[in-house]
């Protein structure tokens, strides 16, 4: 464990790199110009073939950096040193950038374009077809690192931590935001590229080694982000990307019993977890119950699930695993499954605050209906929603003005019979954002259509109570508690906000 810099190239080599990328237009943009609309969205797909086309036969530098690191094609030398020049092609084979294969050279690592930035890991597994992934192989862009960087809160922040940064991802957009980043992985490898990444983009991290929150004992930050190794399984270790070497979801339950000695004051730790569906169990109780006397505000969105013959088939695929051992190493899986009475995965994210409340806000529930992105972008209003209804005792929310969410909608569902139709049921529907819908009846239609920040919610209820000849302190109190769980959903909001 201990402090880690080195990137795969000298600070010079470095340099050179960077010049070569930047002055060949190697950048996702200018990619996507090279390549034209049909090769982008087919590269987006994992189709390569327009952006072949399109660079075939092409002498420029970018096509070849595109041949070669895009879409995993052998090149010829002496195009390859022309397009990473001025850094030597010596020095790029000595940092195992591309590697000398028959009929030219190759590339030995990716060097993906990532807005006008670039990140360095391991060659993904497409272009190795048929060739397992090593143990200790680094990813690079995946959906599950799109997914935690499109989850994170971007407030600006003092200190940022990234638990098992990999290539740094995460770190990479965690520096747009926070004047420090510290950044750990278990892996030496992954750390090496980190720091390259880190160092083409001009970045400085504070990389540690170690596993989980080991390296970082004893110290707190404001935003803590991790795509941990959270892979369920019998707790054995084959390839550090994915597996803990922690039995079940265990590794998920212990970062959130780290969190509170991990996060300064109004601090957050978002983390992608798997979570297991056992028999005669409740996840979200499960789930919950890690939890469980923290003192943590939580909100923790389950967003897939997965059955246990597709989870494991997934993850074996994922690794390029030989397939004359898949059989029996998913057969050994399945049955770890069958005996810890294991009917599925779920897959999710967890955000965990350190708000200071004697009764924190804990939160844990479906959401996979489709979003808006960046999901981030609607964390921490949830969070600012808690705080306001946590704030209002039943006098005082009744006292508050409330205003309908911009673009909420009311949606019928009807039948028709002999009589014409019939409302069978009254949904109201957020069509940004979270995308929550919530079946009402007219009577909470009428209040919610009146909320539009003139009146008090006691005096539209007592309008109500009137129209409807009920008793205004019944009416108040059964509204009460609708009213909380629409704010908290979104759907009606204080008018200061």
């Amino acid at each position: 464990m201990g402090r880690v810099t080195d990137a795969i190239l000298s600070p010079d080599g470095i340099a050179r790199l960077r010049e070569a990328l930047t002055t060949a237009g190697y950048t996702s943009l200018g990619i996507a110009e090279r390549i034209g609309p049909a090769g982008t969205v087919g590269m987006q797909h994992n189709d390569l073939r327009a952006a072949l086309r399109s660079t075939t036969g092409a002498p420029d530098r970018l096509a070849t950096l595109i041949r070669l690191f895009v879409c995993g094609q052998t090149e010829p030398e002496q195009a390859v040193a022309a397009a990473l020049a001025p850094l030597p092609l010596a020095d790029a084979i000595e940092a195992g950038l591309v590697e000398p294969v028959a009929g030219g050279l190759r590339a030995a690592l990716e060097i993906e374009a990532y807005g006008d930035q670039w990140i360095v890991s391991d060659v993904d597994a497409g272009m190795r077809p048929g060739q397992p992934l090593p143990p200790d192989h680094v990813l690079g862009v995946g959906g599950a690192s799109t997914t935690l960087a499109q989850s994170t809160i971007r407030r600006p922040v003092g200190t940022a931590l990234d638990l098992g940064t990999g290539c740094g991802i995460q770190a990479l957009h965690l520096s747009t935001h926070a004047a420090r980043v510290t950044a750990t992985d278990l892996s030496e490898r992954a750390l090496r590229f980190a720091a390259t990444t880190a160092a083409l983009n001009r970045l400085d991290w504070e990389l540690l080694r170690g596993d989980l929150t080991d390296p970082v004992a004893g110290r707190r930050f404001d935003l803590v982000v991790s795509n941990p190794p959270f892979v369920v399984g019998p707790g054995t270790t084959t390839h550090t990307y994915r597996d803990s070497g922690r039995a079940g979801d265990a590794v998920c339950a212990e970062l959130v019993a780290a969190a509170p000695r991990l996060l300064n004051e109004g601090g957050y730790l978002q983390f992608l977890a798997n979570w297991l569906h056992v028999t005669g169990e409740d996840w979200a109780d499960r789930v919950a119950g890690w939890v469980a006397g923290t003192g943590l505000d939580a909100w923790i969105i389950q967003r897939e699930v997965s059955d246990p013959v597709g989870y494991v088939n997934l993850w074996l695929a994922d690794a390029s695993e030989d397939p004359a051992t898949q059989p029996a190493r998913a057969a050994a899986w399945l049955d770890w499954f069958d005996a810890n009475k294991i009917e599925a995965v779920g897959l999710g994210l967890v955000t965990l605050r350190a708000g200071g409340h004697d009764d924190p806000a804990v939160r844990v529930e479906d959401l996979r209906q489709a979003v808006d992105q960046p999901l981030g972008a609607h964390v921490e209003p949830w969070f600012d929603r808690q705080d306001w209804l946590r704030r209002q005792s039943a006098d005082s929310l009744l006292g508050a003005r409330l205003v309908a969410a911009d673009g909420l909608q009311l949606r019928q569902e009807a039948t028709r019979g002999p009589q014409g139709w019939q409302v069978d049921r009254q949904l109201l529907a957020l069509t940004e954002g979270l995308r929550w819908v919530e079946q009402i009846d007219p009577l909470v239609l009428a209040l919610v259509s009146a909320c539009d920040g003139t009146l008090p919610l006691r005096d539209q209820l007592d309008v109500l109570a009137a129209a409807h000849q009920a008793e205004p302190a019944v009416l108040a109190e059964a509204a009460v508690p609708i009213v909380a769980h629409l704010v908290e959903r979104g759907l009606l909001l204080p008018s200061e906000a």
